[in-house]
């Protein structure tokens, strides 16, 4: 079979759920606050991906607003029961301190790019839910528990119910059926059901454990009968880097399985590719795959695991062209599907598209929990540059506009078009750059004053952890402005709560802000995100 490197699916796409239906491969991950919720990529291949739909769209499916960075949607499970697709996804309204808010819902569609249900509501006793079709027909629910006694456990395990699709709820008795191994936070469960040797059948329970950071691990558990008791893999640990700290792919875990038409097994799973001393990913967790086999005595071992491999045999020949390749964006033909927007569903209040450009509406401040007109797209290099034209008039300084990197309200680079308190415009960079609760903005450069009207040229050029902002008028040259900023900090171990709490990727988009509450327009001619090579980047894909 070719080789591929992983990752296969680079930049912010976590938790990946994996799903064969006939000859098409499908991938959900997790979108957090990003709307609309949840992404779904297809292949033919294992090799070649292409970001195919988003299914939460609409505000009686998904309403963020308010959600905490890294809150919202968590860890999707997508399934097909030979009739139709199955989503299960958590919306997750809290995750700090001892309480958990993460309300679990299931949508369906005929067809995998919609129109998906409104969500039927299942429960609210923990996250990572997922639904599993046995073949006598009936269907089972399994997510975490989470104990905020701690009694004895935080994650205190994995529940089952069995879930009625015709009566669209739970029914019958709940049982916590794996409390996971001495690594705990047992989490992200996928329940399967395979013959052994014998033709007697197995039910196999993956699940993650050792939190989402550097001891993140893949375990693996089975039982004759659904409802346990469960034996722990013989490993434990089907995948992790734990025990690996120079391995190019760390934080491997929460992962799910797939079959070939001919027999072959895969795991996909996530991870991160930390390029700093510090061990920073600021790609954020990606979906990594490995070949796994079975063995003799009716357990799953991964291919020259338990450490995942970099370097992976699949059925197909990936085309890196596409990865490589220049995206101009323009905005004629509606939002470019690689881009996102922060929480609302509600999006005639924060952008329009209008004569072939798109028109942001400033709403609430930079890293609002709730309005904010930010339209962005995932950062998957190393190295890149950015470019966008704004038109902008601003009244004073709440009025701004313009180019952000961004991971949360605690980390993000803002060149803006603003204004002084007389009103004569202005280029302000703004950076926060600290964690929570001292998160706190700064201004790393003098203003610089820019006409008084016509557009305005900004740009960002990413080298590694380099990251230097540019600006010049329409048709004119672009001139660097400010210092070179640590783009690393634009990362899950420095976002606001470090790799067990902060779990997205960063962004590089158009924002707008007016902070007098009059909606100022500010319209982007077209945004351009353009892939580097650079000797400065490990593990490039």
């Amino acid at each position: 079979m070719p080789q591929l490197t992983n990752p296969i699916l680079p930049g912010f796409n976590p938790d990946p759920s994996i799903l064969r239906v006939g000859e098409d491969y499908y991938i959900a991950t997790s979108t957090f606050e990003w709307f609309p919720g949840v992404q779904i990529h297809h292949s033919k291949d294992l090799a070649n991906w292409t970001l195919l739909t988003r299914p939460l769209t609409r505000q009686s499916q998904l309403d963020m607003r308010g959600d905490p960075d890294s809150c919202g949607v968590w860890a999707p499970c997508l399934s097909h029961d030979g009739e139709k697709f199955w989503l299960v996804y958590t919306d997750v309204k809290r995750k700090d301190g001892s309480f958990k808010d993460a309300h679990n819902y299931i949508v369906w569609a005929d067809n995998i790019e919609g129109p998906w249900s409104d969500p039927i509501y299942m429960n609210s006793s923990g996250f990572d839910p997922s639904l599993f079709h046995d073949d006598d027909g009936r269907k089972w629910f399994v997510n975490m528990l989470w104990d905020h006694r701690r009694r004895p456990l935080l994650f205190a395990g994995i529940a089952l119910q069995e879930f009625d699709p015709k009566a669209g709820k739970l029914v019958g008795p709940i049982k916590n059926i794996y409390q996971g191994t001495d690594l705990k936070l047992v989490e992200g469960p996928h329940l399967y059901k395979r013959k052994g040797k014998d033709g007697t059948p197995w039910y196999y329970l993956l699940t993650a454990e050792g939190g989402t950071a550097y001891e993140h691990a893949c375990t693996f558990a089975r039982s004759r009968t659904i409802d346990g008791q469960y034996e722990t893999h013989p490993d434990k640990h089907i995948l992790t880097s734990k025990d690996a700290p120079l391995a190019p792919l760390q934080r491997a875990g929460h992962g799910d399985l797939v079959e070939t038409p001919d027999g072959k097994t895969f795991l996909v799973h996530l991870t991160g590719r930390p390029t700093t001393q510090e061990r920073r990913c600021v790609l954020g967790r990606e979906t990594a795959i490995q070949e796994a086999y079975w063995g003799d005595d009716d357990w799953i071992h991964v291919k020259h695991g338990p450490v995942p491999s970099l370097h992976v045999e699949v059925p197909g020949t990936r085309d890196d062209a596409p990865y490589w390749a220049e995206q101009r964006y323009g905005f004629d033909k509606g939002l470019p599907i690689d881009f996102q927007w922060l929480r609302t569903p509600e999006t005639e209040r924060i952008f329009s598209l209008e004569s072939n450009k798109l028109r942001l509406f400033g709403r609430e401040s930079p890293g609002s929990w709730f309005e904010q007109a930010l339209v962005a797209r995932r950062q998957q290099h190393f190295s890149y540059d950015a470019e966008t034209l704004v038109d902008f008039t601003p009244t004073d300084e709440r009025t701004m506009a313009g180019l952000t990197a961004y991971y949360s309200r605690y980390n993000f680079f803002y060149l803006a078009v603003t204004a002084h308190s007389d009103g004569k415009r202005e280029l302000l960079i703004m950076s926060s750059e600290m964690s929570w609760p001292d998160g706190h903005l700064s201004f790393p450069a003098a203003p610089v004053s820019i006409p008084q009207t016509g557009k305005i040229r900004l740009a960002l050029s990413i080298r590694g952890r380099a990251l230097q902002f540019f600006y010049g008028l329409e048709g004119g040259e672009l001139t660097p402005i400010g210092p070179v900023l640590d783009a690393s900090l634009l990362s899950d171990e420095c976002g606001g709560h470090q790799a067990h709490g902060s779990f997205t990727g960063a962004f590089v988009g158009v924002a707008a802000h007016d902070l007098n509450g009059t909606a100022s327009p500010a319209d982007f001619d077209y945004f351009v995100y353009r892939p580097v090579r650079h000797e400065s980047d490990r593990y490039e894909v």
